[in-house]
């Protein structure tokens, strides 16, 4: 319905202007994102050809010329497939046109592909009862692209590798990018205030300018002034959090940030075990002298998920057993943001110290949560994932924190056979961790969690937390002892500012426009 309204609202406007739908590939461009709108395909087919009567061959041409897709996620679950008996009762028109969009394709998969079935199969829009709308969107599009160079270069070499090696033209990259107007200069006016007077105000509208900001690395006076701002912004998080929930939290703790959908591949259940590990520390010996942390995660869970809703049950009782505990509080605070939204996180990551990205190498397709964290001068802990690969090329390795496994490590971990159960018994950490969740906290056993990482519904410990988890120990313990010399993270969160500006949504729209779009930039406007 939402498709057909937009279609047939393009299509108004445009005959109200040109009164044909000759040049109607130079005049318009439809955006695919993600598989929901996909149909799009073919209702525009349907209204060349039922309503405008155009031939087939050249209605499919424009078709292909107008759409481009851009995926998110090699995720199944946006990769949608829906019941062919159900697509061709509800939308019987729609479906006769997509059998007839399929049948052309294949056999030109065929003169590809010859005798190959299998590949052929793998690519049919229609194939096992299923209607698949990723495979729909590629065969109807002029361009696909994912949303980081590491998620590109996944996309043909897995999901779509067959598409690719039929049609590698269509396929390219364009980096996700972040409102910086927002997320930094409306978010963070004495971070930005501070930018004006040491490189001017250019960088609002040309972000690649914050790279100036890296001049003033070793000016000590920037320096304090970048710290001095971080802390009052602490300062203001810490009193829209006792006003909004009634929660008090140091801030001389470093405040250590987790904020994105709750899924098991993100592995908020990896932060989880290190935190829990932290407070098993502390319990066995409350005066340990260590860096006071304070853990706060920011997410929503999809409301049938059951895993994702049992890892927010952990990280809220292991936040309410130390409570609890006064001597351990003092050291250690988890705290879970209740109804975390965009006015919530426009105060919470200007505060951010520690941002962690700690997804399974090859499961993000890029983040921005990351890029607005970066702007804002935290260091990122993370794996070599998702937009992390291009941050870590901006920012260089002196200044963000890589562990674990890369994708393509993974991948043969996964081909050996990963044992999840043998890195819990070869570390005593590790093993000490996962038992206590069967004691669990504040009351409740979180025995299905460890059953989860040990034996699986299936596949033990899916994501691999076990196999990432001594290497990102280390790395954060290693993170925290940078901490402690104020000047050198001073330095690295100055650098981690400076670098951000590609990352930036006016460089991610330019290549859209530029590059798939085919727009032209208009001339500016004397003032």
């Amino acid at each position: 319905f939402l498709v057909s309204a937009s279609i047939q609202s393009i299509i108004r406007d445009h005959m109200a202007v040109y009164g044909t739908l000759a040049n109607l590939e130079d005049k318009v461009a439809i955006h695919i994102n993600d598989t929901h709108p996909a149909l799009c395909i073919p209702e525009l087919m349907r209204i060349l050809v039922d309503e405008y009567f155009f031939p087939w061959d050249m209605a499919w041409d424009k078709v292909v010329k107008i759409c481009s897709y851009t995926n998110h996620t090699v995720m199944p679950e946006a990769l949608e497939k829906w019941n062919e008996d159900l697509f061709k009762l509800r939308l019987p028109r729609i479906y006769s046109i997509i059998k007839e969009i399929n049948e052309r394709f294949c056999k030109d998969a065929w003169n590809a592909f010859p005798g190959n079935w299998n590949r052929i199969s793998a690519m049919s829009i229609i194939g096992y009862g299923q209607v698949r709308m990723a495979n729909l969107c590629v065969i109807g599009s002029h361009y696909i692209n994912g949303v980081s160079k590491l998620h590109s270069d996944i996309l043909v070499k897995s999901i779509f590798k067959d598409f690719y090696a039929m049609y590698p033209e269509r396929f390219g990259n364009v980096t996700n990018g972040i409102a910086h107007r927002r997320w930094l200069c409306y978010s963070n006016p004495k971070l930005a205030e501070l930018l004006d007077n040491c490189i001017g105000t250019g960088y609002r509208h040309n972000p690649e300018e914050l790279a100036n900001f890296a001049k003033f690395a070793d000016d000590k006076t920037v320096l304090q002034t970048v710290r001095d701002i971080k802390h009052q912004n602490k300062i203001n998080f810490s009193n829209y959090l006792m006003k909004k929930t009634g929660v008090a939290i140091d801030t001389h703790s470093v405040y250590d940030v987790q904020i994105k959908r709750l899924h098991e591949y993100k592995r908020q259940l990896l932060n989880a075990l290190n935190i829990i590990g932290i407070y098993l520390d502390l319990k066995e010996n409350p005066n340990l002298d260590i860096q006071p942390q304070t853990f706060i995660f920011g997410a929503k869970a999809a409301p049938g998920y059951h895993m994702a809703k049992q890892i927010i049950k952990l990280l809220c009782y292991i936040g309410k057993d130390i409570e609890q505990n006064p001597a351990i509080r003092e050291k250690l605070r988890v705290v879970f943001l209740e109804d975390y939204n965009v006015s919530l996180a426009e105060s919470l990551i200007p505060s951010a110290e520690i941002s962690e990205q700690i997804s399974l190498a090859g499961k993000e397709a890029s983040g921005t949560g990351c890029m607005k964290l970066m702007i804002n001068g935290a260091l990122t802990i993370g794996t070599l994932d998702g937009a992390n690969v291009e941050m870590l090329a901006a920012a260089g390795e002196d200044n963000m924190f890589i562990f674990g496994l890369t994708a393509n490590e993974v991948d043969e971990l996964w081909l050996k056979g990963y044992n999840a159960a043998s890195y819990y018994a070869n570390n005593e950490r590790l093993k000490r961790i996962v038992n206590y969740l069967n004691v669990g906290f504040a009351g409740e056993s979180f025995s299905d969690i460890a059953n989860y990482l040990l034996s699986g519904y299936g596949i033990a410990d899916p994501y691999m937390c076990l196999a990432d988890f001594e290497s990102y120990r280390q790395t954060h313990e290693n993170l925290i002892t940078a901490y402690q010399d104020k000047e050198k993270w001073n330095r690295m969160s100055l650098m981690n500012i400076a670098s951000a500006g590609y990352f930036a949504a006016d460089r991610s729209i330019e290549d859209y426009a530029k590059n798939i779009w085919n727009l032209k930039k208009l001339p500016k406007e004397d003032k």
